[in-house]
């Protein structure tokens, strides 16, 4: 689309189907009307992200590409917990909270709109075969895999298991917000460390650390406090996990493959977030809201688990790799790449196995 036609018309087309789905929302509330919604939501949304991305990249140079990159992702997080609150705006049985988003998304897109400066030319990444990806780094797709799953379960269903746990609205929008800050305020000290220690160790410190924090969640959510706790745990898992995981594949990558594998890594990633919604609902119905905190700790769980069986039927390659950047799960390949590159100019010089 973007070759056809250019960024900036695909931009407001993608806009436009954005916020008349945000109205559609209440004027028909029937689920299987909301599947398809949704999945035009998501499609509008990539298609966004892919323009405003590569709009970035493109204006970056190799000296200010991670500083952009990391900008965009605190700009990107600050919007998704300030957004939380907005829930305690209006009833959310009503019409308001939808039309606020549409409004805020017509607003949001003025500014490429109305620019002068030339939109970029845009080239698309090819994937690199599934198969040679994980033969390439077992342990970085299995993580990215499951990353999914959690990722969708936390997008997806924090409101849903704040409503079963009886929060009231308030308390939803600061559970959901807290998950963000976690995020934002653990990426840093995780990528400090991942850049100085072997990255299948802190891979697996982090996912027995949120694995047993979720079990202790799924004992305890009866209480505000733990849930908030638990929260702020998962969110400063499993957002830095994803970038983690990305590094560390790029350990065993040539940096002419590294983009390709980046977009192969999203993809997997996506397949995984398909199901966690599905399987998050069936445990939260078998099991009550407990079953939510139950998904995150088995999905660590395993993760952990595979990252000691790999880590010892491989030893430890040190190269010259892409240092750690942070990536939010919400990057397409354009964003991905872009970190990719800025991890490679920042990367340090080997270290000593």
């Amino acid at each position: 689309m973007i070759r056809r036609v250019g960024h900036v018309r695909v931009f407001a087309a993608l806009g436009s189907f954005i916020s008349a789905v945000l109205i559609l929302f209440p004027a028909v509330t029937d689920p299987w009307a909301w599947v398809v919604l949704r999945a035009i939501l998501g499609f509008s949304f990539c298609g966004v992200y892919i323009t405003v991305e590569s709009w970035l990249n493109d204006s970056a140079t190799n000296e200010t590409r991670g500083r952009a990159m990391s900008l965009y992702l605190i700009v990107q997080m600050i919007g998704i917990i300030s957004a939380q609150f907005l829930l305690n705006l209006a009833d959310p049985a009503g019409f308001l909270l939808f039309i606020i988003p549409s409004v805020l998304v017509s607003i949001a897109f003025a500014p490429i709109l109305l620019t002068a400066s030339p939109a970029p030319a845009f080239s698309e990444s090819k994937g690199m075969r599934l198969a040679e990806l994980y033969r390439t780094s077992p342990l970085g797709c299995v993580a990215v895999f499951l990353l999914g799953g959690i990722f969708s379960a936390i997008f997806g269903m924090a409101s849903v298991f704040g409503t079963e746990a009886g929060l009231s609205v308030r308390q939803i929008s600061i559970f959901v917000a807290v998950i963000y800050t976690g995020g934002l305020l653990c990426q840093y000290p995780i990528g400090w460390a991942s850049d100085r220690m072997d990255r299948r160790k802190l891979i697996l410190g982090l996912a027995v650390f949120g694995a047993l924090a979720m079990a202790l969640g799924a004992l305890f959510f009866g209480s505000f406090p733990v849930i908030l706790a638990a929260g702020f745990v998962i969110g400063g898992v499993a957002n830095p996990l994803y970038s983690l995981a990305i590094a560390y594949v790029n350990d065993y990558l040539r940096p002419e493959d590294m983009a390709s594998a980046s977009a192969g890594l999203l993809f997997l990633n996506g397949v995984g977030a398909i199901g966690g919604p599905l399987v998050v609902g069936w445990l939260m119905e078998r099991f009550g809201p407990a079953g939510f905190f139950l998904f995150l700790s088995v999905l660590l769980a395993l993760m952990g688990a595979y990252a000691v069986w790999r880590m010892g039927r491989r030893a430890r390659v040190v190269t010259e790799a892409a240092s750690y950047v942070p990536i939010a799960p919400t990057s397409t390949t354009v964003a991905a790449g872009a970190a990719v590159e800025a991890g490679q100019d920042s990367a340090e010089p080997p270290r000593a196995a």
